[in-house]
């Protein structure tokens, strides 16, 4: 690694975790229950947008977690295997009309969660 990129990297900051948890509880409740009330309409491109964000940066930070954890450890595969699903809801569009931006975002959220998860353990793990 050159000495700007490790500059680049030392400089970063890590991640907001309990900033990116506060969007997911905008969009899904602590179980998922179907009796959670969506985003108001006026508000839900702005959770997406926010949401995706956060995929964005987290994505490459998990991986690169992922990639310093033992490369038989199943918590590397599943790490990067939902980097992989992560990417796969960046690609995707939302369904035609409220329910389908609902329902985008929340698949948006649910795998940030799941990111946020893996970026945690891969944190604690020596």
């Amino acid at each position: 690694m050159n000495t700007t990129a490790a500059r680049a990297r030392t400089d970063q900051r890590a991640p907001d975790i309990e900033g990116m948890r506060a969007t997911v509880a905008r969009l899904l409740g602590p179980d998922d229950a179907p009796d959670v009330l969506p985003p108001a309409a006026d508000e839900l491109p702005t959770l997406v947008s926010t949401l995706r964000g956060h995929l964005e940066l987290l994505v490459p930070e998990v991986e690169a977690a992922a990639l310093r954890l033992h490369p038989d450890s199943i918590p590397r595969y599943c790490a990067i295997a939902c980097a992989g699903e992560a990417r796969g809801k960046l690609r995707a569009e939302p369904r035609p009309g409220f329910s389908g931006a609902v329902a985008y975002a929340r698949r948006l959220a649910r795998v940030l969660r799941a990111l946020c998860d893996h970026y945690e353990s891969a944190a604690e793990t020596p």
